[in-house]
């Protein structure tokens, strides 16, 4: 895969070794030595076993559950690499936590998503890599180049075998429908669409369904599932409808709180994730398919080091 330039480096933080580790067999390397260790107190520990001076150095770590965390491991590894004199620092983010706080939707509060965004940039990143930002405004939060990944491509080539005239894609909430409405044109289907409103974060309410989905196979494409009170209220909604079948797609599997037993009593047939956030073998449910991301974010990386054009791994 090395063919010009720096030398390149991939290591990996501990919210998702499993990524990591598919990632350098596709780029037919394997992730440099490091050690990384949480003292006694909870402070954290980072030294680059191995000289990365003037390479070009990719870290691979995903802002997941534990969110903070991770997301302190992320920025000591850049800032330790960064002190190392790498040549060029690329945080290759997964999951981007704290995505979703992204605006001031009431007075006194936070936009979170632009903190994180100076701190990886104040700590050294000189480049950013992600998959399905939340809002694809974060981008602009960013002085440094960001490459945001799509993750659509690969859930609905693994549902295209279900594609007949009976199969309709489902949008869990109006918030998504941008993201439904490219997934349907893809697999030339129709769309319907879940109308909810949410008294309360992490509560919703389904209101009625926009569209028909008596007899249909449905499939409800969301980037992330959280507490999964959308997705397992918008299945019972669409079976109460009348539909035949419910199957569901994520991005990010978060799976907090509640989720993995709102799921596990729901009636979707099979929920397709990636694996941009490592699922627990507790949390695992015999719905779950897990679909790896190691060979987009291999090519990614691939591109990125040999300065290629990133536009056939967005399509």
């Amino acid at each position: 895969m090395i063919s010009h330039g720096k030398e390149i480096k991939i290591f990996a933080g501990n919210s998702n070794r499993p990524l990591a580790e598919a990632i350098a067999r596709r780029l037919n390397t394997s992730l440099g030595e490091m050690e990384l260790t949480h003292f006694s107190d909870g402070e954290i520990y980072v030294r680059y076993g191995e000289t990365i001076r003037g390479m070009d150095v990719f870290l691979i770590q995903s802002t997941s559950n534990p969110v903070n965390t991770n997301l302190m491991e992320l920025l000591i590894m850049i800032d330790a690499a960064k002190r190392a004199s790498a040549g060029r620092i690329t945080a290759v983010i997964p999951y981007f936590g704290y995505a979703r706080q992204d605006r001031k939707a009431r007075g006194r509060e936070p936009i979170t998503a632009k903190l994180v965004a100076n701190l990886l940039t104040s700590a050294g990143a000189d480049r950013i890599l992600t998959m399905d930002l939340h809002c694809m405004q974060i981008q602009g939060f960013f002085d440094i180049p960001l490459d945001n990944l799509v993750g659509g491509p690969t859930l609905y080539n693994y549902f295209k075998p279900l594609v007949n005239d009976d199969f309709i894609v489902v949008s869990p909430d109006i918030g998504s429908v941008g993201r439904a409405r490219k997934v349907a044109a893809k697999m030339d289907a129709k769309l319907a669409i879940v109308d909810k409103r949410r008294p309360k974060p992490n509560v919703m309410e389904v209101m009625n369904i926009i569209g028909e989905v008596k007899g249909k196979t449905c499939l409800m494409v969301d980037d992330l599932i959280d507490t999964a009170g959308t997705i397992t209220q918008g299945a019972i909604a669409l079976m109460d409808s009348g539909a035949k079948e419910v199957y569901a797609c994520c991005t990010h599997g978060v799976f907090s709180g509640p989720a993995i037993e709102r799921l596990a009593a729901s009636p979707i047939k099979e929920l397709a994730v990636l694996d941009t956030i490592q699922i627990p073998e507790e949390k695992m449910l015999p719905i779950f398919k897990v679909i790896s991301t190691a060979p987009m974010f291999a090519a990614a990386i691939e591109n990125v080091y040999l300065d290629k054009s990133m536009s056939k791994i967005y399509d």
